[in-house]
């Protein structure tokens, strides 16, 4: 059926064109709204800017079909053909494509609010800035397809194929993405905020500076994926695999790591402020400041008589948080030399910076002079080893936070060639309790 014949038709009131062939027609600008076009051959037809909205499409094929600017809203078009076809900036809002075939088609800029595309073909198609907010494609395959800045959020892609997809910057705020494959895709620059990626097979992916704050990755396997940078704030990573993960750098603050596995994996300066670790406990890397003053208040008690500082003109006055000399008696505990090591994550923290290095060895510190019934009261002789003589001064102004001067135990401050793991700074300390 020619161009003209079909006009003439829908003009006079007809609507129904089941398995008509218009290929190769020009139809562009024409209004058939509510047409039904149902198993209709409109290969290589050019509708571009028609009025097609509320059209039935139904196993339509369009192959190659110019549909640039075109009204397909509110659409019925289960199994069309839309291959090779041209709708970049086209209007697709609340149709129904569910199992359509879109493979290779240009939809860059097209309007895909709330539609059905869910087991659609979408290989090589070409979705660049469309907006898929609110969209069902589960169960699609976007193999290939190119996504970028793509807004796809709150949309359902449950089981949706994105493999060797092109997804950098693309939006999925609260998308549902349960048992998507993303293998192999490109995420740079994507926000997955509030977003559900659970049972997700994101394993050796580059996820580095990526947003997903909130989102939930339970159960998700991030097998030596590289987070580093990533922004996991407030994160659901219960039961998530992270063996051998690159988290280094990344915000966790107030992620949820219960159960997670977490061997292997790096934190190197990852922030875990308010973290729920694998074991089921809140992250505390080094002690608070309130923490710290009732430490000195603590020491501002009398010293029990098993400890007695020792002062004499005929030897150098001490010039730090020191004494010369402590005398004691009662039981010895020798604690080993500490390094910033978080027990939790089995990795140092703050790679670069001795202060918080400093925190979190005398965190250790305390930890294991607590399990031996002793305080920081009770000890009477450290070793400070550093990496860095020029780091003297913070490592000492943290030190002092922990020992006061009148109190301090006795100190020796070498400057070592390397220390385990490259750290910065590391303790040791003597501590006498009572008999």
């Amino acid at each position: 059926m020619n161009a003209e014949t079909l006009l003439d038709k829908y003009a006079a009131g007809e609507r129904k064109f089941h398995a008509v062939n218009a290929s190769q027609e020009n139809l562009k600008g024409a209004d058939h709204s509510e047409i039904d076009l149902h198993n209709a051959n409109l290969t290589g037809v050019d509708l571009s800017g028609a009025n097609l909205t509320q059209a039935k499409l139904n196993s339509t094929n369009l192959t190659n079909a110019s549909l640039t600017d075109t009204k397909l809203n509110s659409v019925s078009a289960c199994s069309v053909i839309f291959y090779w076809a041209d709708l970049s900036g086209a209007d697709l809002s609340r149709s129904i494509l569910n199992s359509a075939n879109l493979n290779h088609a240009n939809l860059e800029q097209a309007n895909l609010i709330d539609v059905d595309l869910s087991s659609a073909k979408l290989i090589y198609a070409n979705l660049d800035t469309a907006n898929l907010t609110g969209a069902t494609l589960s169960s699609a395959d976007l193999t290939a397809a190119s996504l970028a800045e793509a807004n796809l959020s709150k949309a359902n892609l449950t089981e949706t194929d994105f493999s060797q997809a092109y997804l950098t910057r693309a939006n999925f705020t609260l998308a549902n993405l349960t048992e998507a494959i993303l293998q192999s895709a490109k995420l740079q620059g994507s926000i997955f905020h509030r977003a559900n990626l659970n049972k997700v097979d994101l394993s050796g992916i580059n996820l580095a500076d990526i947003d997903f704050a909130a989102a939930s990755l339970q159960s998700t396997n991030l097998t030596k994926a590289l987070l580093q940078g990533a922004n996991l704030e407030k994160v659901n990573l219960r039961w998530a695999n992270l063996t051998r993960a690159n988290l280094d750098g990344a915000n966790l603050r107030r992620a949820d790591l219960t159960g997670a596995d977490v061997y292997g994996a790096t934190f190197k300066d990852a922030d875990l402020t308010g973290a729920i670790m694998p074991d089921g406990e809140v992250y505390k890397p080094i002690a608070s400041e309130a923490e710290i003053g009732k430490q000195e208040t603590s020491l501002e008690k009398v010293i029990p008589m098993t400890r007695k500082v020792i002062n004499t003109d005929n030897a150098p006055a001490p010039v730090g948080p020191y004494n010369q000399a402590i005398a004691a008696s009662g039981q010895f505990v020798f604690v080993a030399g500490q390094i910033a090591i978080d027990p939790r994550l089995g990795d140092v923290v703050y790679t670069d910076n001795v202060k918080k290095q400093t925190e979190q060895v005398l965190a250790n510190l305390e930890a294991i002079l607590t399990a031996s019934g002793a305080t920081f009261q009770d000890v009477v002789k450290t070793t400070v080893f550093l990496a860095d003589m020029n780091d003297f001064a913070a490592v000492n102004a943290v030190y002092a936070k922990y020992f006061p001067e009148d109190t301090a135990p006795a100190r020796a401050c070498v400057q070592v060639s390397r220390l385990p793991k490259d750290v910065l700074v590391e303790i040791d300390a003597i501590a006498v309790i009572s008999g």
